[in-house]
């Protein structure tokens, strides 16, 4: 009997090693990983110059404080400016802590502007993490059930849809925010009409609100540019991310550009861990291998061969509603609940996820190849059509 928190539906199997884009279980058997530890693994397992980053960094210095200054710490806030084009960062461990550090920010510069309930406009089907402040944001009433009461300051609209977001403005006074995922994730893959995050910032400007931006699942590459705002020709006010920054070790920031990014004063947010220099060099390491890798490149056209054959090869199957995404980030929306092919997969060496019940998720390792790719379209299409054969 485990001694673990029965908090997860685990999978029967145990990892014992990985390499590239493959892991293998405690028997020996050879899985391949389309999942990359939920869009986390972004070099794939073991790259060996992470591994030696991270050994090296372990065996120098760890862990010191926050009380003090962190070179490393200091060199990664740099380097995500100059590729975000933000002007500071907050350093944490999590998404969900990325995302609560924006809606602390988001409340104080509300009250900075004399509204005393300062109020965030969220979307449906999002997700945003899963403490008090990040579930109550989230769009998704099986993370809310069992922990009200949840939190007040938050207005949620359908997603995609800027004249709900415009209406909420003109019935809310104490609007200060916007926080949005550019594409949803655990919603279902959900990528917006292309002039959305354009919309979004108009309105922010028009109001002045902030423009808050979970890029947790989508940034650091998967969509096939550093940030998925990237796409649309805007900037930001605020960027949350973790996931992908540092490659399986525990990493989360929050940045911040012009008004946003001298709301935090000393004593009004902090963390413990955060920022770290064994995480910093984990988060340097992975942004140097992106760079000189070409993984943007790999991502944006690895993602649309894969749609592309996956398109060609569930043709003309009614119960296949759409196939979508962006970079390496691929949704495969059915027309039934679709649980079981997560088990039906892993029996078959791949490994794949299912989100909103009903949509195929993948989110497949940055350095992933063009025959992987090819095997890993061939053995899912084959189990979707036996499935929806049944």
């Amino acid at each position: 009997m485990s001694n673990l928190m029965n908090t997860y539906m685990q999978l029967p199997v145990t990892f014992a090693n990985g390499e590239g884009v493959w892991l293998w279980d405690e028997a020996g058997k050879r899985y391949l990983d389309a999942l990359a530890g939920v869009a986390v693994c972004g070099l794939g397992h073991c790259h060996p110059k992470l591994v030696k980053a991270i050994c090296k960094q372990a065996g120098t210095l760890i862990h010191t404080s926050n009380l003090y200054h962190i070179g490393r710490q200091e060199q990664l806030a740099g380097k995500l400016a100059v590729l975000s084009g933000m002007d500071n960062a907050f350093f944490c461990n999590s998404g969900a802590e990325a995302n609560e550090a924006a809606i602390k920010l988001a409340r104080l510069y509300g009250h900075g502007r004399n509204i005393d309930l300062p109020t965030i406009i969220v979307m449906e089907k999002s997700f945003h993490g899963r403490t008090m402040a990040t579930l109550t944001a989230s769009g998704n009433r099986k993370v809310q059930a069992g922990f009200e009461p949840l939190l007040t300051g938050f207005a949620r609209v359908p997603y995609n849809d800027l004249e709900a977001v415009a209406q909420v403005g003109i019935h809310n006074k104490n609007v200060v925010a916007i926080l949005v995922e550019p594409y949803q994730g655990e919603g279902g893959v959900n990528v917006p009409q292309a002039s959305y995050l354009q919309g979004l910032r108009h309105l922010c400007d028009q109001n002045g609100w902030l423009l808050m931006l979970d890029e947790v699942q989508c940034g650091i590459g998967r969509s096939g540019k550093w940030f998925a705002f990237q796409h649309s020709g805007i900037v930001p006010d605020v960027i949350t991310l973790a996931k992908g920054l540092g490659s399986g070790v525990a990493i989360g920031a929050c940045l911040a550009k012009g008004m946003a990014a001298d709301v935090f004063k000393p004593g009004n947010h902090a963390s413990t861990f955060g920022g770290n220099p064994l995480a910093c060099t984990a988060a340097l390491t992975t942004l140097e291998v992106i760079e000189e890798d070409d993984l943007l490149r790999n991502s944006m056209e690895l993602g649309d061969f894969m749609r592309s054959m996956f398109k060609a090869q569930l043709a003309g199957l009614p119960d296949v509603r759409q196939i979508r995404g962006q970079g390496l980030m691929i949704g495969i929306e059915l027309s039934k609940p679709c649980g079981d092919l997560v088990k039906e997969a892993l029996k078959r060496g791949l490994l794949i996820n299912v989100t909103s019940d009903n949509v195929v998720r993948l989110l497949p390792p940055l350095v992933m190849q063009r025959n992987e790719a090819e095997q890993v379209v061939n053995i899912l299409s084959a189990i979707v059509k036996e499935f929806l054969m049944v």
